[in-house]
Formats: structure tokens, C-alpha cells, sequence
């Protein structure tokens, strides 16, 4: 008896890593690509005939001309949290999927709950917390912590994608908080609960039923060591929206940063407080990250960072150490080690008037913000600079300015906003790179004196020359 060629041939035996998808040619201990222990398992893949041909069907909806399309049901719905309304770009679009990753701790839970409580008292649709992770009980703890007990907010406990589906037939909810993704399972799909064939099938369900239905859904994503979404890449491509949330846990200050917006900007970024009632955002956050002196103290200068399209003004500090025998250290607490040894070596060869070699340098920031965009470069020159000649630095003085290699200061961006938010704070003077002062920019603040200074030298004088007259 023969067969077409047609045919499909028979399943054949093939093996991928359930932790990040790659398919070796054969079973092994550890995958080769992840490096994940005993994550390899045996699938079937069967393999179709070649070269044939989709026959064409009536789709289900004729495609229509765009200006006949209505935009009503893609506008966004306000969740009562000002700071991730401002992140997602007015609220939650229903039907939209977004994908909130955090390290453990950080307060996911916490601040989607307070969501939940918010879209429940005024968006006039009930909100369903379902959780992967913790039991209900639980959950209502935190939430009578939180005051989030509202008639129309619904919590359940569930790990099973089908039993989630029938929550969301029961409640019919406007939003849908899944926490984690990682934590539910597809019936019928292999691997184990927050492998990549099971993230990969149950994001796709939930993002098929959020279309369908209209329901606003967050998943809570886990992340890993070096603080990248779990899973697949291509959990990142089905979702709407993308969010990092991010913070110290020594510290209160938490960040929304947004990585993928389809419904508004990504680069924008939104501010929280961490306490023992919850969470609260933080409209205008720059007092934070200063620190109030009686007197001028060495060591310290002010910068203002771009967080999205939020200037923050934020402090510096340095502490030079005394002389040592070897290798000094070089600690840095919220900044870029490797920018702060640069700015040393070029303070040290370009002015002539440090010598910090075998000396040690401390270097830190004020409230746990992390600056590493160039920017900052000058006031961490001026800080160390400060400290190592115990020159202190005018308390209304900003400095604001890249550093290179020969010691020019560089231009960054969105000077304006930024000089804007110093002025609105009470500086006065700003050290600025060439071609950003009045003459350059416009829009420059009233009140206050831009000074462009084109090398470290010309921004160690001027800034003692400001020092002086204060």
C-alpha cells in the first residue's frame, strides 16, 4: 500500500528546554542556552507536507476604510492612580494586556490592588484579582490594610487558566489583575507551570479573551537576576504595554518605568512611596532626593536627571578618603561606577589640581534614585572636587553637563525642562554645557543665572566663583 506524497509524516521525537525554548538536537542535563538544570524535556513535533497551498474563507469581519472605524472603545479609562495614569498614558485602554515585572517584594501586589480597589469605586464596572500565589484570605488581609474593601472588587485563587475563564464568565469584570502569569496553567499544554510553553499559551488565551470581551487585564511577571522579564521574548510581543516596576528595598522611593506603550509614550516614568498603609504616588517627588544643610557641606552638588520625561532634581555626594597603600577603593551607591572612574581619571589629568590616585572615593546619592544617563558627570566631578579641596559648593548652585575624555563638557538633552524644575525649586545659578545658555536655548527660566562652561576648569572656577558670592 502506498501514500501521497501529500501525506503528513509521522510525529518524530524532539526535546526543548522548558525554562527558555531552545531545542537541542538531543536529550541533556543541562541546557546549553539558559543553563537551567533538568529543564529539558521530550515534545512531538509532526512535520506537514511542503508546499501546500491555504485555500482562502469569508472573514468574520469585512475590513472597512479607516476613517468609517469609531476610536470610542480604544479611549483610555482613568484607574484613580495618578502616577500610573501618567505612565500609561491616561489610564487603562479596555481590552488592553499589560505586563507589570518586578523584583520580589518591590509591591506589585500591593499597588495593583489599590488599582483594582480604584477602577471598582469609579469606573462603574467591577474589578477580579485573581492570584496565583496567595490565597484569598490573604489578599483580604492586605487589602483591609489598604481600605481597598469595595462591594465591587472580586478576589479569587486560582492556578487553572480554565477556572480563571469562568471566573471572568461569572463576574464579567472591566479589569482583570492575573498575579502571576507565571503561576497558571493551560489544560492540555505541556511543561510545568512558568515554563515558556506554558507562559507562552496561557498570555495568549488572556490576550485573545481581553480583545474579545473588552476587559482591561494586568499580568504580574516575575524577572530575573539581572532584573529581565521571565520567560520568553515573546511574552513582551503579545502584551499592549510593558511595566518595570522598580525600587530599593531599603528605600520608600518605588518607579513605574515603561518599557512598551502601544497607547502613549514609553519612556515615561511614574513615582511612588512605599509605607506602612501602602503605596502612594508621588506627583512631585525631586524633595526627595535633596538634602536640606544648615551650612554649605564639601562634598556635595546638585544635578537634575531625566527619569522618562520627568526632570528630578537630585543631589550628589562624594567623600574622599585618606592615602592609602595599593589599590583604593572605588564604592558607589546609585551611580555608574565605571562613569564615576572615568570622571576621576579625567579630574585628575585635566585640572592639575587633584590627585586622587591612591586616595579612596565614596560616591552616593540622595533617597535611593539611580542615576546613569551622562548628565549627571558634572555634578560628580564638581562633588569630588568639592571634597577633595573641602571646597563646599553654593546651595543654590546646579550643574548640569556630560564629561569626556579630554575634559569638555558635553551638551545633553532637554535642558530647558530641566533648568525649569531647578528654577521652580529655588536654584538660582546653573553650570551648563556650551551652546545650552540663554544665547542657545530658549525658554530660559527668569531669575536665574545659566553659566556655560566649556571644560572641567572653566566649571571648577565658576563654581567658586558662585561659592564665594553666596
Amino acid at each position: 500500500m502506498t501514500t501521497s506524497r501529500s501525506a503528513a509524516k509521522a510525529p518524530r521525537a524532539a526535546y526543548v528546554c522548558d525554562a527558555c525554548g531552545h531545542q537541542p538536537p538531543k536529550w541533556l542535563g543541562r541546557c546549553p542556552e539558559c543553563g537551567e538544570w533538568g529543564s529539558i524535556i521530550e515534545s512531538t513535533v509532526t512535520v506537514g507536507a511542503s508546499g501546500r497551498v491555504v485555500s482562502s474563507r469569508m472573514p468574520a469581519e469585512p475590513a472597512r476604510p479607516i476613517a468609517q472605524i469609531s476610536a470610542a472603545p480604544a479611549r483610555a479609562v482613568a484607574t484613580g492612580v495618578g502616577e500610573l495614569d501618567r505612565v500609561l498614558g491616561g489610564g487603562l485602554v479596555p481590552g488592553a494586556v499589560v505586563l507589570l515585572a518586578g523584583e520580589p517584594g518591590v509591591g506589585k501586589s500591593t499597588l495593583l490592588l489599590d488599582v483594582a480597589q480604584q477602577w471598582a469605586a469609579g469606573a462603574g464596572t467591577p474589578s477580579l484579582v485573581v492570584s496565583g500565589e496567595e490565597s484569598v484570605s490573604q489578599v483580604r488581609l492586605r487589602a483591609e490594610r489598604l481600605g481597598a474593601l469595595h462591594e465591587k472588587l472580586y478576589l479569587a485563587s486560582e492556578n487553572d487558566l480554565g477556572t480563571v475563564i469562568g471566573h471572568l464568565d461569572a463576574v464579567r469584570p472591566g479589569l482583570l489583575v492575573l498575579d502571576s502569569v507565571q503561576t497558571v496553567s493551560a489544560p492540555g499544554t505541556e511543561g510545568v507551570p512558568g515554563g515558556v510553553t506554558q507562559v507562552r499559551a496561557v498570555t495568549a488565551a488572556l490576550v485573545t479573551i481581553a480583545k474579545e470581551r473588552g476587559i482591561a487585564t494586568v499580568l504580574v511577571g516575575h524577572v530575573t537576576k539581572d532584573g529581565q522579564v521571565a520567560g520568553p521574548r515573546v511574552l513582551e510581543h503579545l502584551v499592549d504595554v510593558v511595566l518595570h516596576f522598580e525600587g530599593d528595598k531599603h528605600s520608600s522611593l518605588r518607579l513605574v518605568r515603561g518599557v512598551k506603550n502601544r497607547f502613549g509614550a514609553a519612556d515615561e516614568v511614574g513615582c511612588f512611596e512605599m509605607h506602612e498603609g501602602g503605596i502612594t504616588s508621588l506627583p512631585d517627588p525631586s524633595g526627595l532626593f535633596l538634602t536640606r544643610y544648615l551650612e554649605p557641606v564639601p562634598g556635595t552638588c546638585v544635578t537634575v536627571a531625566m527619569e522618562g520625561r520627568r526632570a528630578l532634581v537630585t543631589e550628589v555626594q562624594a567623600l574622599i578618603g585618606a592615602e592609602v597603600q595599593g589599590s583604593p577603593r572605588r564604592t558607589v551607591s546609585g551611580l555608574d561606577s565605571a562613569r564615576l572612574a572615568m570622571v576621576l581619571a579625567v579630574l585628575e589629568r585635566r585640572t592639575k589640581q587633584l590627585k586622587l590616585y591612591n586616595r579612596e572615593v565614596f560616591a552616593a546619592t540622595v533617597g535611593g534614585i539611580r542615576l546613569t544617563e551622562p548628565s549627571a558627570d558634572l555634578a560628580m566631578a564638581l562633588a569630588v572636587a568639592s571634597g577633595g579641596l573641602d571646597l563646599a559648593m553654593a546651595p543654590h548652585l546646579v550643574a548640569i553637563g556630560e564629561v569626556g575624555l579630554t575634559g569638555e563638557i558635553r551638551r545633553v538633552g532637554a535642558v530647558g525642562r530641566r533648568l525649569a524644575e531647578a528654577a521652580r525649586l529655588g536654584f538660582k545659578v546653573a553650570l551648563v554645557p556650551p551652546g545650552c545658555g540663554p544665547d542657545g536655548a530658549s525658554g530660559m527660566p527668569k531669575g536665574m543665572e545659566v553659566v556655560e562652561v566649556g571644560n572641567l576648569q572653566a566649571a571648577l572656577q565658576s563654581a567658586a566663583r558662585a561659592s564665594a558670592s553666596s
